[in-house]
């Protein structure tokens, strides 16, 4: 099994990646995208353009800290974390496009449809989404593993989860001060799929009943704080660190958790709720310290 170092259980601010999880991830992804022949030479370079870009990790890393939580080996895990990762990223590909949310920088480069156009980029997400599943059913074991695997991320990433999410924010589904309807926006659209994370991983270590309910409270609660913290990241972050364009929300006078709630209301509601999610893994003991560490990575991160 492999071992989880001190970088990896407290990411530092300023270097999040930088540790030996992230270099398994960042390997593992690197191998499922080295396509044959049968992938145009442009569609691959594309692909791994927009998967190979640097980043936080956060999801995967999620899936693998998960796992070790409920005793399971990090190199069992590993498929389901790239795939996740893959999920995430088609998304991001496809919510940049000018139909979407029409953004020209991403994890600090120019997006996908930028460099390699809009059709390309389409394709990619498509690819990315399509490999997502086949690895997971193929690399994940036992077979029912590999199911339940499937099953979870599909839910997470369809049409009453990320997909259903993304849909409510392209309507301008909040108006005024609905905090509740914001909160059902981001549930889905970016929460559900890092609550995934920590389920795969749970599935993977063949977690029980109660261990998996406990990862699926933390993650909800972390992924809403994600949120809050990428909004106030948007209003008061620094382009260069953040790696993407800032203040896009509100020029387009989409309701944030700083316009409803205010910048200093928005900081204690994200922390409240990594206290929250840090209590729900309460019960995996000295365990839970990895996920602990990056719930406070994800309060205090600057980028």
């Amino acid at each position: 099994m492999a071992t989880l170092d001190t970088a990896a259980a407290s990411p530092p601010t300023a270097a999040p990646v930088a540790d030996t999880l992230a270099a398994q991830i960042d390997a593992a992804l690197d191998r499922y995208t080295a396509f044959d022949s049968g992938s145009p030479p442009e569609l691959t370079e594309a692909i791994r353009y927009a998967l190979l870009a640097p980043g936080k990790r956060l999801r995967p890393r999620l899936v693998l800290l998960a796992t070790q939580a409920c005793d399971g080996s990090i190199d069992a895990a590993l498929p389901a974390a790239c795939a996740v990762e893959m999920i995430h990223t088609y998304s991001l590909v496809h919510d940049d496009l000018p139909a979407m949310d029409d953004d020209d920088l991403r994890r600090g480069r120019p997006t996908c449809h930028k460099v390699f156009g809009e059709a390309i980029a389409i394709l990619v997400g498509d690819a990315l989404l399509a490999r997502a599943f086949e690895v997971l059913a193929s690399e994940v074991t036992p077979a029912d593993r590999a199911a339940r695997c499937c099953a979870a991320l599909g839910h997470a990433a369809g049409a009453t989860a990320l997909v259903g999410g993304q849909a409510s924010d392209l309507a301008g589904g909040v108006t005024g001060d609905d905090v509740p309807s914001l909160e059902s926006i981001h549930r889905r659209k970016t929460g559900a799929l890092i609550s995934a994370s920590l389920e795969l991983g749970g599935i993977v270590a063949g977690a029980n009943a109660t261990q998996l309910a406990a990862l699926r409270e933390y993650g909800q609660a972390l992924g809403l704080a994600f949120q809050i913290t990428d909004d106030l990241l948007d209003v008061s972050g620094s382009q260069d660190a953040v790696g993407k364009r800032l203040a896009k929300d509100t020029d387009r006078g989409k309701s944030t958790y700083p316009n409803l709630l205010g910048i200093e209301a928005s900081r204690q509601r994200a922390a409240a709720l990594v206290e929250k999610a840090c209590q729900a893994v309460a019960i995996f003991g000295p365990s839970s310290q990895p996920l602990v560490g990056l719930a406070e990575f994800v309060r205090d991160r600057n980028r």
